[in-house]
């Protein structure tokens, strides 16, 4: 499976949740399968998707996936010991690892070669990661969901895209209409 298909399998496990997408092709692939306020689309700062997520589930009760994949969180490193000695029981934060920067052409990554961001982020501390295989993760990511406990899936898929049509929503609007849901969650 590519990761077009694996967030694919996603959507009813995710639809309505509090989703931060990482840039490029993920945030375009997600808005085109199931575009909601609930979803903040990251279209134009690459590693910062699992930051923005731990910020989001620090400052608020409602569970945060943030979904990132593996050359964005090789481009910020420093997130996962953040997340590590941050604990947020209600972040889960989804790494596609494809092993490529697959936005700008599949070059490879090093996770694609011999970095495991699995055994990263438990060396930095993370306590509840789970690598699994694509076909796995809406299960992964369900259990997760129904637990309250910080959790790091590593879903390990192809690298490969599918052609999608650029996000035409203002990055303005993005925001607010992303605002507007957190805060309507917060008031209940």
């Amino acid at each position: 499976m590519i990761r077009s298909e694996v967030l694919k399998t996603l959507i009813p496990v995710i639809s309505d949740k509090l989703v931060i997408c990482n840039i490029g092709l993920p945030s375009q692939e997600l808005h085109l399968l199931d575009d909601q306020p609930s979803n903040f689309y990251m279209l134009g700062t690459m590693g910062l998707a699992s930051s923005i997520g731990l910020g989001l589930a620090l400052a608020q009760r409602d569970k945060v996936i943030a979904i990132d994949g593996d050359g964005s969180v090789l481009t910020n490193f420093g997130t996962l010991p953040t997340i590590a000695n941050n604990v947020a029981d209600n972040f889960i934060l989804l790494i596609v690892d494809n092993g490529s920067y697959g936005s700008t052409g599949d070059q490879p990554t090093y996770a694609g070669r011999k970095t495991s961001l699995a055994a990263v982020a438990k060396a930095c501390g993370c306590e509840n990661v789970i690598e699994c295989r694509a076909e796995e993760t809406a299960a992964v990511l369900q259990d997760a969901l129904d637990s309250n406990e910080m959790t790091i899936i590593v879903c390990k898929c192809e690298s490969g895209n599918i052609k999608v049509p650029v996000i035409d929503i203002d990055p303005v609007v993005i925001k607010d209409r992303f605002m507007k849901e957190v805060q309507s969650r917060n008031t209940r």
